[in-house]
């Protein structure tokens, strides 16, 4: 009976307030309660949170007392070019925005490491913070928006301290989210504040909004994609261009698009970080970053993207996350997909999410994955649906529900492999691979033998080599593994295989 009485009481509360104020109970749900359809679900017996009801009738009162609702102040931590880029959207477009969405949002703090860096952005009439704990912490600031960086350190401390205040964060930090993003979503709901981190995952493509709140009823069964723009621009130039792996990522660098250390990006952990989230979402597991099996892109030559080429293949790097009778599989590293495919025609810079449902075969989400612009934009649209009061789990249901992670052996992963090996030349050496290969149980599409192509690696001192690319039907991991072993200890190469999955995307 209490909670029918409550509900009644906030009915008529809103009733009340729809007819002093001559709303429509579309803009109430749009602009109070973040949600257009609002009034209609209560008006038909749909009981509201208790947290709701709260943030709602403290909306309804200020209005009522000020006659507009009331300004969301913002305090931002890192000023880098994400940063600077979302002080000056909020400079440009704040009239706009506040004449859309009903309340204005205004910038009253920030923080960073150096003051007076210029950023091609005025941050002068902002209080300043040399600590962002601080920042959090300020009573001026309703929303603390995290762009520092970092796993640990100052980015976790103000995160939490934010969250204890019960203020609302907004982060790109899709480091800090891979591993403490439980933890941190668990205080989140225990204090009633909300984490949004579209931007912590793909730049500007909204998959963390596709995920928690437009598929409905659908059922992801696996999720893969291009999440760094770095790798994808190396690649894309060394298949157009007959550019080493070198080269390309010197360039990168001066464009801006690899940091002067590129190992994060190149070595695949940008993207098993932005992997695990969306296994998280799409599985309703826990986050495992730990568990993903990672391998980066150093490795390739321009002998794998030159034999790909000739296959009808493109080398990517993709992550990959699968739900399968044994557990969740998540893999990043090199793949071979087929050039009529969609993802292949992903280059550059780009990203794309590709989500397969049982509901939709697949539905792509593209567009620039990284850039201050891009990312900025994905900031601003978390702090646009917080300016609206709208608030869905941080990891799209409550993290008491969430199974525990449960890995899916990547030795059983299946499917085909381009198997490149350094092969002496010496007679019956062919022979001795091809026989290794059928002990094994793999079943070869194809064996090509390529003089022309020489690996810069293999040691000349080693005798003469050539270049031998095996091509095989589905068959197991371990099958591979076994026979490169068997291989190896015949003696008939020289160096590491080069394995590359080859996926039919």
């Amino acid at each position: 009976m209490r909670f029918m009485s409550e509900h009644h009481d906030f009915l008529r509360s809103v009733e009340a307030f729809l007819k002093n104020h001559s709303w429509t109970p579309t803009r109430f749900g749009r602009e109070m309660a973040g949600d257009p359809q609002f009034i209609f679900d209560l008006r038909g017996g749909r009981e509201p949170r208790s947290d709701t009801r709260k943030r709602i009738s403290s909306l309804m009162s200020e209005y009522s007392d000020k006659g507009v609702l009331p300004v969301l102040r913002v305090g931002i931590a890192g000023l880098g070019t994400v940063g600077a880029s979302l002080v000056g959207m909020l400079h440009k477009s704040g009239p706009e925005l506040q004449r859309k969405y009903g309340r204005r949002i205004e910038i009253v703090a920030v923080s960073a490491r150096s003051r007076s860096r210029d950023r091609g952005v005025s941050i002068s009439e902002f209080e300043w913070h040399d600590d962002p704990v601080a920042l959090a912490k300020n009573p001026e600031v309703d929303l603390f928006v995290e762009l520092v960086g970092g796993e640990d350190g100052p980015a976790l401390a103000s995160v939490q301290a934010a969250l204890n205040a019960v203020k609302p964060v907004v982060t790109a930090n899709k480091a800090l989210l891979a591993k403490h993003g439980v933890d941190l979503a668990r205080l989140a709901e225990k204090t009633g504040a909300h984490i949004g981190f579209e931007a912590a995952v793909a730049g500007g493509i909204p998959v963390i909004k596709t995920l928690r709140e437009g598929l409905g009823t659908a059922s992801v069964t696996r999720v893969y994609g291009i999440m760094n723009g770095t790798c994808n621009y190396i690649l894309t130039r060394m298949g157009e261009e007959d550019i080493s792996f070198a080269d390309c990522l010197k360039d990168a660098q001066a464009l801006g698009y690899a940091e002067a250390d590129p190992a994060f990006d190149v070595e695949g952990f940008d993207t098993a970080h932005k992997l695990a989230l969306l296994a998280c979402l799409c599985f309703q597991t826990e986050i495992a970053a730990d568990e993903i099996f990672v391998e980066g892109i150093t490795a390739i030559t321009q002998a794998d993207i030159k034999v790909a080429a000739d296959l009808g293949y493109k080398i990517k790097l993709p992550g990959i996350a699968q739900r399968s009778a044994g557990g969740v599989e998540q893999r990043v590293h090199p793949t071979l997909v087929p050039r009529s495919s969609a993802i292949s025609r992903v280059d550059n810079v780009l990203n794309a999410v590709t989500l397969e449902t049982d509901h939709i075969q697949e539905l792509m989400l593209s567009g620039p994955g990284a850039g201050g612009p891009a990312t900025a934009a994905s900031v601003l649209a978390d702090i646009l649906d917080i300016a609206r009061g709208h608030n869905v789990p941080p990891l799209g249901m409550p993290t008491d529900e969430l199974a525990p992670y449960k890995r899916a052996p990547m030795q059983a992963h299946k499917g085909g492999y381009y198997i490149r090996l350094n092969v002496r030349d010496v007679p019956g050496a062919l022979a001795a691979i091809t026989t290794r290969v059928g002990e094994s149980g793999i079943s070869l599409e194809s064996v090509i033998q390529r003089p022309d192509l020489k690996v810069a690696s293999v040691n000349l001192s080693d005798g003469e080599t050539r270049t031998l690319v095996l091509i095989t039907q589905d068959t197991m991991e371990s099958s591979v593994r076994e026979a490169l072993d068997q291989i190896a200890d015949d003696g008939y190469t020289v160096g590491a295989p080069q394995v590359i999955r080859i996926e039919s995307f």
